[in-house]
């Protein structure tokens, strides 16, 4: 009994100030945002928590599902929502440009399951090259 009570409380996660810090911030972006952002917006009111310990703590959320991580030029970004991230890509010159798809139902009866979130990369020419 003592021996699955102390494995118990290992496995426990301490709530810390640092990480009701770090919560607060996450809950005020509405938007995707990176561990380098969300640090930048951080150590200004707090320098003493590190960016290391962001990265912690982004996983830790992730690794429960309580925070999503897509890809976006290479790096993670992050959303406390499931959503669609949708880039197109200028080919001339390799501006990055994000877009919400309202409906997915062309992509539906296409994937063997259920979707949850999708994320999609289009490459082409932006208007403002096209018209140029």
């Amino acid at each position: 009994m003592l021996l699955i009570f102390i494995i118990n409380k290992m496995t426990l996660k301490r709530k810390t100030k640092q990480k009701e810090i770090i919560e607060e911030q996450i809950s005020k972006i509405k938007t995707f945002f990176s561990a380098e952002e969300l640090y930048e917006i951080i150590k200004q009111k707090y320098p003493e928590i590190g960016i290391a310990t962001i990265y912690r703590h982004l996983k830790e959320k992730e690794k429960g599902k309580t925070l999503f991580s897509y890809l976006c030029e290479r790096r993670k970004i992050y959303s406390t929502e499931k959503k669609s991230h949708c880039h197109f890509i200028c080919e001339t010159t390799g501006k990055t440009i994000h877009f919400d798809l309202d409906n997915i139902d062309f992509i539906k009866n296409k994937v063997p399951g259920k979707i949850s979130s999708i994320q999609i990369e289009i490459k082409g020419i932006c208007n403002d090259c096209k018209n140029a």
